[in-house]
């Protein structure tokens, strides 16, 4: 049996060598800040509570959804905490036309990388929210984030339902939280979806179909808050 193991399957982000991660499906996308350092505010009694830099954060994320038809994204699919975020992101359609190819495997994206992909797309908020962020402090150049992302391919409704879980409930388990430096034990929750969504094999390698938004569970919208 294959053993969870956080220091060993989140030291980087795995890319699946020859996927196009252009094409319409789901990404579940964490962030880390520069140093693991809180810079977006604070948990207090189970909940966040973002400062100015991370109602930036936040603005910056929905602002990708609005400037770019093929991604939509929804409220309850983003946690902000001190010093890193997850998010969901859906592509929805074609943003790329001729462009569109497969995307090499990277460790960090350079700065060629595909238009309309996920790595593009984080980039992009990346950059938004940096120079946001330094202008309020008078820092241009300083870092926000950590040179890389971490995002798992999500392909099935249950992986949706547990990601989904995980985020709403992420700040109510923050005493568990792997970037939390105090934290009190491992999360069981963030145990259950790895090993519902980590495949060591790659599945995409042996042509599995991505979990396709246009199937039974289609983006939220705010409107479809409960």
């Amino acid at each position: 049996m294959t053993h969870y193991d956080p220091n060993r399957y989140h030291r980087r982000s795995i890319r699946l060598p020859g996927y196009d991660y252009t094409q319409p499906g789901a990404y579940f996308i964490t962030i880390c800040t520069h140093e693991r350092a809180y810079l977006f505010g604070a948990v207090v009694d189970g909940e966040m509570r973002l400062n100015e830099w991370g109602e930036i954060v936040r603005d910056e994320w929905f602002k990708t959804g609005q400037i770019r038809p093929y991604v939509q994204l929804c409220d309850d699919e983003l946690v902000i905490t001190p010093n890193h975020i997850h998010g969901m992101i859906w592509i929805v359609g074609d943003g790329v036309g001729a462009q569109r190819r497969c995307a090499p495997s990277f460790t960090t994206p350079p700065a060629n990388v595909v238009p309309g992909s996920v790595g593009a797309i984080v980039r992009s908020f990346k950059s938004g929210v940096t120079k946001r962020i330094n202008e309020l402090r008078n820092a241009p150049g300083a870092p926000v984030w950590q040179r890389n992302y971490y995002e798992h391919i999500i392909r099935d409704e249950r992986a949706l339902d547990a990601i989904r879980r995980y985020i709403d409930e992420n700040p109510l388990r923050w005493h568990l939280d792997r970037y939390n430096p105090e934290r009190t034990g491992e999360d069981p929750l963030a145990r259950e979806i790895w090993e519902m969504i980590h495949n060591p094999a790659g599945a995409a390698r042996r042509g599995e179909r991505l979990f396709a938004p246009a199937l039974s569970s289609p983006p939220r919208s705010q409107e479809d808050k409960p």
